[in-house]
């Protein structure tokens, strides 16, 4: 019998920033996100919906219509090497979710709230004066909190992250996996079978980081701008958005899902204090 694969891919929108240097919250500035999102993208044939992106990319760079569009010049290194959501003109952006709508995926999400974020590490600094917040264990409890369930028994699970500078994470990940399969085996009595692969890649080299890329977009811009249009567009691929930070029925952590969907009236409800 041939050996069962799970394959996610894995970036994130926003920034897990919270102060300037001289302490400062700057969470909402200019240049600094209000939320924090770390998103992973199933893709059930990865092969294919690569040749499917190179496909359309090559053939909207030679399109005459966009001749004169800097980021589809090369020189740019932008929508000509690679799609990606916040780069790409409008016209690019609905041909490149057009393609997205008709493949097999399914996208999870963890959302973090800064503002709230901001409040807990300050009111820890009055607690423990030897608190000092890190940006690095911030993005390691997301990856935590986004592999905590195991949404498959496959036989291999695949992860490909996109890799940020010098950072590495395949510990953090890997941890994550591992928590996730000891939960697995408190639950069900019996340890789940899969072996794991993680990999850090960049979107040029790995098409379904670009694919990623757009369903982050659609979310971020739903919490950042309150622009629901996107999110809306997408919804039927979400598997679940678990916003970390929503107060329901007097616990913090809301679960997003078909049965229970995310929109602008969600966002009426409190938020959680703390973290």
């Amino acid at each position: 019998m041939a050996q069962s694969v799970v394959q996610y891919f894995v970036d994130e929108a926003g920034d897990p920033t919270l102060f300037n240097r001289k302490g400062r919250v700057i969470v909402g500035d200019e240049g600094c996100s209000r939320y924090f999102i770390l998103g992973k993208l199933e893709i059930e044939e990865p092969g294919v919906l690569a040749a499917q992106l190179a496909t359309l990319r090559q053939e909207l760079v030679a399109d005459p219509y966009f001749k004169a569009v800097p980021s589809m010049q090369s020189a740019q290194r932008k929508t000509a090497l690679a799609f990606h959501a916040k780069d790409d003109i409008p016209e690019v952006r609905r041909e490149v979710y057009r393609l997205l709508l008709n493949a097999k995926v399914r996208f999870y999400a963890v959302v973090r709230d800064k503002t709230h974020l901001a409040t807990y590490v300050q009111q820890q600094n009055v607690r423990d004066a030897g608190y000092r917040y890190r940006e690095d264990e911030q993005y390691d409890l997301l990856v935590k909190e986004l592999f905590a369930k195991l949404h498959h028994m496959a036989d291999e699970v695949r992860i490909c992250f996109a890799k940020r500078g010098n950072r590495t994470r395949n510990a953090a990940f890997r941890e994550a996996l591992e928590q996730a399969a000891e939960a697995f085996a408190r639950s069900f009595g019996f340890t789940h079978p899969a072996t794991n692969d993680v990999v850090s890649s960049t979107p040029p080299h790995c098409p379904g980081l670009q694919a990623v890329d757009y369903y982050l977009w659609a979310l971020q811009r739903f919490y950042e701008r309150r622009e629901d249009r996107f999110l809306d567009l997408i919804w039927p691929q979400v598997g679940e958005i678990h916003d970390l930070d929503r107060l329901a029925d007097g616990r913090r952590g809301v679960f997003y899902t078909k049965q229970k969907p995310l929109n602008l009236a969600a966002l009426e409800t409190k938020r959680g204090p703390g973290i």
